[in-house]
């Protein structure tokens, strides 16, 4: 593993230890699809989601795409109740962040059952964000090895046990 598999490997690994119920990483989304996707949110979640069509009532698609920085669930308009039915998962609280350049957006959620994040856990959960965004651009810029290690870490993440 040469040194930016490294990097953004103990990037995802941050986002992990701070976000104890999951999350969900869209990087560099052009239109409607990111370049890379980790998602370790509860699979029951994951599936339900996706099985009932959420990504287009959830309001933390909804406000990634026409914002920049962070916002807890809990200050989020749900009229959807999508957040509602995540608590029912077991994500009880949680955090969007949207992050965007010239041409591209990384949105990610994340989850915590017990209590809200803290104003310093959100501060670096942006800053670590930011960082994964700004480093994995241009993907012409990163090495083959370190594309395919962030499809298979995809994957891996996303669909444990593949």
């Amino acid at each position: 593993m040469n040194s930016r598999q490294f990097e953004i490997t103990k990037a995802l690994g941050d986002l992990n230890d701070l976000a104890p119920t999951g999350y969900a990483l869209g990087i560099h989304i052009e239109y409607t699809t990111p370049k890379f996707m980790f998602q370790t949110y509860p699979k029951p979640w994951l599936d339900y989601y996706s099985s009932n069509g959420l990504v287009m009532s959830d309001p933390m698609v909804a406000w990634a795409f026409e914002n920049i920085g962070a916002q807890r669930w809990s200050d989020l308009d749900d009229s959807a109740g999508v957040m509602q039915k995540a608590a029912e998962f077991g994500m009880n609280y949680g955090l969007v962040v949207s992050v965007a350049s010239e041409d591209s957006r990384t949105i990610c959620g994340f989850a915590n059952a017990e209590r809200e994040f803290t104003d310093a856990e959100i501060a670096k959960i942006e800053k670590t964000v930011t960082w994964i965004h700004d480093n994995t651009c241009d993907t012409a810029e990163l090495d083959d090895k370190t594309v395919a290690q962030l499809k298979t870490m995809s994957i891996i993440v996303t669909h444990p046990g593949s």
